[in-house]
């Protein structure tokens, strides 16, 4: 790569975007493409909109803006757009008030603003999300308000816009003095969005009440300049470069914004309402921006037990961010998280993730009082598997006996470091499942806010995680086993479900050496049903549900096959593995294992590195795991 090419490139692409011109010129952007004109909120939600919005089956909708950086949060990230975004952006209230994200740590609250952050520099430099500003206005604001009040209702209803605030004191005083007056001769540009340039996005951080001035929020008195100008009240001695003032047009975070002073927080009172707020000896200042703050629970309860903050209070709308609750996704947290690490050449073995993921999300789980429901089994249902005796219709009622779930529990962060702290102390090239579970278990010794008791739940989760990487690992090496393990799974499905339609129609199986007529083979259905639990009495209605499966994807012009149904492939799985046991058990345990048996243990190995993601450490590490657990 020619990497100064690449960097002229990049800046001629930068020079492209650039434009000046005159007011009169920006009003015939406006009257071509009225969207320029949008506000903060509406330019966030269609920035959001712009990268594509997925629904699945249940009506669920998942934004792909967030879904490359954000694992399992789909829930909480539809209410956001939905409940606040996209209300905002339609001018109703809710654009009124601050936003504030709350939930527990590593939850992924700073991802959503850093990404909200990002969107929107980049968003500024496409042409749907083009900004345009006042040349030399400090708060690169809006043109639009250099129409006098009197004219705008007319100037709104021929350009199909609106046009709320007015001139900062800066433009209003420049408007005078350098264009006598004359709006249509005011320069124009267009601006990108960019925090480090402090153009459109800002950022506040509380930090000691006591040193932490106002001005860092609304800007100060040039005092420099006072002998010059003569007044305080002359803009021109008054730097408008607090986060309010550099954040318009765009949006600010507020971080750990109820660990503020209140006074820092009396700011916002108008600016949320009204759309202005006050600063220096200047009348209220306009200001288009979306506030964005984040706190933990903690913090946020603390704060509305306080009567004093009643009014702020009423201007902050809460939107939960809550822990993850999906395996499968908490596995892609990690993943992301190793890779933006230092060890990302160190080899995980296959499920060690997983067995971190099952525990990580035991541990925020809340107990149902659905009959026949535990936590495993909850915990199945939300990464989407099927569970005997419940339906898709079950998650939601779930989610809902439990609506503060996941703001409590093992963070990422937490599993993260142990992971960290394992695979530093080993001088292996690999880890597996063990030696994260292991390390997990000793961390809870160290970790400082957990209680007795908890520590006794979290071992007993740290239990179920390792039964669950058990039956993993037996199935891993079952699979691996069976000599063309796909074909002989597909021949005995295809034989389950044959008998299956004789059985469910009344009807009889030809043999297909002897050609003679037989009836439906029950032992070998029943000798299937029961690798995953199925009852005799729930044998029919789990062979009419298979049936009813066939059919349905009939009608669609599918065929129905291994991996259509999960826990009938689930069974074939097991049945399998039931017949080849003796055989993995042998071959497996064998200290001084003869030439066959040698053959097939470097069979299994290969086949367990090409194609299932082993390296030749883990790979025989589990080997003589399973095999210690099918001699148990």
């Amino acid at each position: 790569m020619d990497i100064l090419k690449r960097i002229a490139e990049h800046r001629e692409r930068e020079d492209q975007l650039k434009w000046e011109g005159t007011f009169a010129e920006y009003l015939d952007i406006v009257r071509e493409r009225p969207y320029i004109a949008q506000t903060a909120h509406a330019r966030v939600y269609n920035m959001i909109a712009s990268q594509g919005v997925e629904t699945d089956e249940t009506g669920n909708k998942s934004y792909l803006f967030f879904s490359r950086e954000l694992f399992g949060l789909d829930r909480a990230i539809e209410r956001l757009v939905e409940e606040y975004f996209h209300s905002a952006a339609k001018r109703l209230d809710v654009r009124k008030r601050i936003l504030l994200l709350m939930g527990p740590v590593s939850g992924g609250k700073s991802t959503i603003v850093a990404m909200l952050k990002q969107g929107l520099e980049q968003y500024s430099r496409t042409d749907e999300g083009a900004v345009y500003a006042i040349k030399g206005c400090p708060m690169h604001e809006e043109p639009l308000h250099l129409i006098p009040p009197e004219l705008r209702s007319d100037v709104e209803e021929e350009l199909g816009v609106r046009i709320e605030g007015n001139l900062c004191p800066a433009c209003r005083l420049r408007l005078q003095e350098e264009f006598g007056g004359r709006v249509e001769d005011v320069v124009v540009e267009r601006v990108l969005l960019s925090e480090d340039d402090r153009v459109g996005i800002g950022t506040f951080s509380p930090s000691d009440p006591k040193s932490q001035d106002i001005a860092d929020l609304t800007g100060s008195i040039d005092f420099a300049t006072i002998t010059e100008y003569g007044s305080e009240s002359d803009p021109r001695a008054y730097r408008f470069d607090g986060e309010l003032n550099k954040a318009n047009r765009g949006l600010m975070e507020f971080q750990e914004m109820l660990k503020c002073d209140e006074k820092f927080l009396w700011n916002l009172l108008s600016l949320t309402q009204e759309g202005n707020f006050k600063a220096g000896r200047f009348a209220l200042i306009s200001a288009d921006e979306l506030i964005v703050a984040h706190t933990n629970e903690s913090e946020y309860q603390a704060f509305i037990s306080n009567k004093k903050n009643e009014a702020l209070q009423s201007r902050i709308i809460v939107m939960p961010i809550p822990y993850n609750l999906r395996v499968s996704d908490e596995e892609k947290i990690y993943q992301k998280l190793i890779r933006q690490s230092d060890l990302a050449h160190v080899h995980i073995a296959p499920h060690a993730l997983r067995a971190a993921a099952i525990f990580s999300i035991l541990t925020r789980l809340k107990e149902s009082k659905k009959q026949g429901m535990d936590l495993l089994k909850k915990m199945r249902l939300y990464d989407g598997e099927s569970v005997e005796g419940f339906k898709v219709s079950d998650v939601e009622e779930l989610h809902n006996e439990h609506l503060d779930e996941g703001m409590e529990g093992i963070d990422p962060r937490y599993v993260i470091n142990r992971i960290s702290s394992a695979l530093i102390r080993s001088d292996a090239p690999c880890i597996n499942a063990l030696d994260v579970l292991r390390a997990l278990k000793e961390g809870l010794d160290q970790h400082p806010s957990i209680t007795r008791k908890q520590r006794e739940r979290y071992l007993n989760f740290i239990s179920i995680a390792r039964k669950e990487y058990d039956e993993l690992a037996k199935k891993e090496v079952q699979k691996a086993f069976v000599y063309s393990y796909e074909e002989s799974a597909k021949t005995l499905l295809d034989n389950y479900l044959d008998n299956v339609e004789a059985y469910c129609n009344w009807t009889k199986i030809r043999d297909p050496i002897t050609g003679e007529e037989l009836d439906p083979d029950e032992k070998l259905m029943r000798s299937i049903e029961e690798q995953i639990g199925i009852s005799e009495n729930a044998k029919k209605a789990f062979r009419e549900e298979i049936l009813i499966r066939i059919s349905a994807y009939a009608r669609k012009g599918k065929k129905f096959d291994y991996n259509s149904h999960d826990r009938l492939r689930e069974a074939i799985q097991k049945k399998l593995f039931t017949d080849l046991k003796d055989v993995v058990k042998i071959t497996t345990s064998t200290k001084t294992p003869d030439e066959n048996q040698l053959k097939k243990i470097n069979e299994v190995t290969a086949r367990l590195i090409d194609e299932y993601g082993y390296c030749p450490v883990c790979a025989n590490e589990l080997l003589r795991y399973v095999g210690s657990l099918l001699n148990r």
